[in-house]
């Protein structure tokens, strides 16, 4: 499940051939899947119907794996939305609404997964409490810290968060005015925790496993050796870039430029995940906004180019990866009439570089492992 569950059931069916006895791709496209599994469709960065069917399958399975198999889950970045059972008293309108307003608010994956966990029947651990048999999961990491129990909000890894953590997440974006009732209304109940603890001990009793396969890390990485092949002094920076992505696209430029004194042609490679506050009422996503953000700062240094993209080849609700920005694009863009805090203040980083050529559109790339920021210093 994930935007990385074409490729990964893939190779899974390769390795495990007649040991496979069925089993469930959720993706958010249409692609082939080897027999015996079944493709389900469903919808992002909001869940849909086809989310609703891929949470119903998903417990199914679960519940129908024999104590003597093992229930096989291999999680990556996406999973939140793709995977959805509202908690009883619960709708789908009710949960969208709510990941929508933080969305909006700025929230952070943690932050937002926080609620999502508390308001799911699957998610926090549930789906590998449904199954009698062990439970293994390997999981490609779209977060920063490569929290396993954040990773498509933890279907199968004990919860540690509490309906108190998620009504302090609400408070903190926008308040109960901003979301719906019934949510409100069913964090505020009581939760039975000794039930909750029992149920994460029965998990690791039976030998339950999750793991890492590849994050941020690996991609900054194999962005290094590239580098390195066209002749690039490569350093990578492993402090993560997080935060406001418009203060962040500044902070990005700085850092590249301290590295890269002296030491040209220089690539800076770092990652990460940034937030954006909406509080204009344009198009784009973090990549673009925190590319657009740098423009200025780029401006005054000759032969620096900045790309900032997400690897899944999809920023915010757009079909662009991310965006380009060098030393040019200041003047490229008053050329053209168009002024680069007018459109971010609009929250519109879309339109800005699809004005100017410079969006980076590569459609779902299969795999999802965070944001890369790549600065080129000639």
């Amino acid at each position: 499940m994930g935007k990385a569950a074409l490729p990964m059931a893939s190779a899974a069916s390769a390795i495990l051939g007649p040991l496979l006895r069925s089993g469930l791709v959720v993706a958010p496209g249409q692609g082939l899947v080897p027999a015996p599994l079944e493709l389900v469709v469903a919808e992002h960065p909001h869940p849909g119907e086809g989310s609703i069917r891929a949470g119903r399958e998903a417990l199914s399975l679960a519940r129908q794996t024999a104590t003597d198999e093992r229930l096989l889950v291999l999680l990556s970045g996406g999973a939140s939305a793709l995977l959805a059972a509202p908690a009883a008293g619960l709708t789908l309108e009710d949960k969208r609404q709510t990941s929508a307003q933080l969305l909006r608010a700025g929230a952070s994956i943690h932050e937002l997964n926080t609620v999502r966990k508390q308001l799911s029947a699957i998610k926090g651990g549930r789906l590998a409490l449904a199954s009698p048999s062990v439970v293994h999961t390997l999981a490609l990491s779209d977060v920063v810290g490569d929290d396993l129990s954040v990773i498509g909000s933890g279907p199968t890894v004990a919860d540690r968060s509490t309906r108190a953590d998620a009504v302090a997440v609400l408070k903190r974006f926008g308040g109960a005015a901003e979301y719906p009732a019934p949510v409100l209304a069913f964090l505020g109940q009581a939760e039975d925790e000794t039930a909750a603890e029992a149920a994460r001990a029965y998990a690791v009793g039976r030998g339950d496993t999750a793991r890492i396969l590849g994050g941020r890390r690996e991609a900054m990485q194999g962005a290094a050796g590239q580098a390195r092949a066209f002749g690039y002094r490569a350093a990578v920076l492993e402090e993560p870039v997080v935060g406001e992505a418009r203060a962040a696209g500044k902070a990005v430029i700085e850092t590249a430029l301290a590295v890269g004194r002296g030491a040209r042609p220089c690539c800076v490679i770092s990652s990460g995940e940034t937030t954006v506050t909406v509080n204009g009422s344009g198009r784009g996503g973090r990549n673009q906004e925190l590319a657009l953000a740098a423009v200025d700062g780029l401006a005054a240094e000759p032969g620096v180019a900045l790309a900032s993209i997400g690897t899944d080849g999809i920023d915010g609700p757009t079909d662009a990866a991310g965006a380009l920005a060098d030393s040019s694009t200041a003047s490229r863009a008053a050329a053209a009439g168009l002024a680069p805090e007018a459109f971010l203040r609009e929250n519109d980083a879309y339109h800005f570089f699809a004005a100017l050529g410079d969006l980076v559109i590569t459609g779902p790339t299969g795999t999802n492992v965070g944001d890369l920021q790549v600065v080129l210093l000639a």
